[in-house]
């Protein structure tokens, strides 16, 4: 969901304890962290997640994307096939290939939640602009940017989109997105949290002023939590791997973590260790060591 600008610090989270516990789950971003600046996944990090999955470790990719975007790691998926997608609003099967993914499971920001976001952050930052994640369509506001590229399902304000009674209100909201043109990406990410409240989760994963709002409680975090659960995979036997906000929170979950070389400041506070950039594979780097260490 972002590319490699430089960015800036929010808050400061606390750090993570390290686990010695072996591995279990692998849990991994893909922008700016699996996946290199080109979007594209190295041979040597192909080789590292069959590798730990050969081991009995499972993977899951764990991103801001929406599940059609997740051609760049469809190939590489193994064993359960599964992907938690939209900062955790759902669970997508991506054995299928692209285009015919199933959801597991969806966890939707309610209308009602949604309409007091949008009116409260327009009220805290005019000329915020906003498009609607739902688990099929994208719709925006005209004057939204193009960010994506996709072409939306249609136009509209968000009012509109997002009233009961809308023409997409048979399909859950997954997320909503808010860019603003002129304020600092930290400071807009702030600033909708006060506004907001626990009426909804509010992230960023983009270097500009793009903020993604969730329903409450729905994080990359809660998400993998309740996929571990299922599972009997206790917290200390997760590694994770991030490098934005909206990695902080399963970064801090995980029994042990890994900042990425170019991550974010708040990125590097929450998680117990760090890795190497993108672009040098840190993943990759990590999960051979790991394997190394219980054979």
């Amino acid at each position: 969901m972002r590319d490699n600008d430089p960015v800036t610090s929010a808050t400061r989270q606390p750090e993570t304890r390290t686990a010695t516990t072996p591995p279990r789950l692998i849990a991994t971003d893909l922008d700016g962290t699996l996946l290199r600046d080109d979007k594209s996944v190295s041979p040597r990090t192909i080789a590292a997640l069959a590798a730990a999955e050969e081991a009995g470790i499972e993977v899951f990719f764990v991103t801001g994307r929406p599940a059609r975007w997740m051609d760049v790691v469809s190939d590489h998926v193994h064993g359960h096939g599964l992907a938690i997608c939209g900062n955790g609003a759902a669970v997508v099967d991506l054995h299928g290939g692209p285009g015919a993914h199933r959801f597991v499971k969806v966890r939707a920001l309610a209308r009602e939640n949604a309409l007091d976001a949008v009116g409260l952050l327009r009220d805290a930052a005019p000329g915020t602009v906003y498009a609607v994640e739902q688990t099929y369509g994208f719709h925006q506001e005209p004057a939204y940017p193009k960010l994506h590229m996709e072409v939306p399902d249609g136009f509209a304000p968000a009012e509109e989109l997002l009233a009961p009674d809308s023409h997409t209100a048979g399909e859950p909201v997954l997320k909503i997105l808010a860019h603003h043109p002129a304020l600092d990406p930290d400071a807009f990410l702030t600033l909708a949290r006060l506004a907001i409240g626990d009426r909804a989760t509010v992230t960023r994963s983009s270097p500009s002023a793009l903020l993604e709002i969730s329903g409450p409680d729905v994080s990359k975090a809660s998400t993998l939590a309740l996929c571990c659960a299922e599972r009997g995979i206790s917290h200390e036997e997760v590694v994770a791997f991030g490098d934005m906000p909206n990695d902080v929170e399963m970064l801090t979950w995980a029994g042990r973590s890994y900042a990425m070389g170019n991550a974010h400041p708040d990125v590097l506070a929450a998680a117990s260790g760090r890795t190497v950039a993108n672009n040098d594979d840190g993943v990759a780097v990590v999960i051979e060591r790991l394997l190394d260490e219980h054979r």
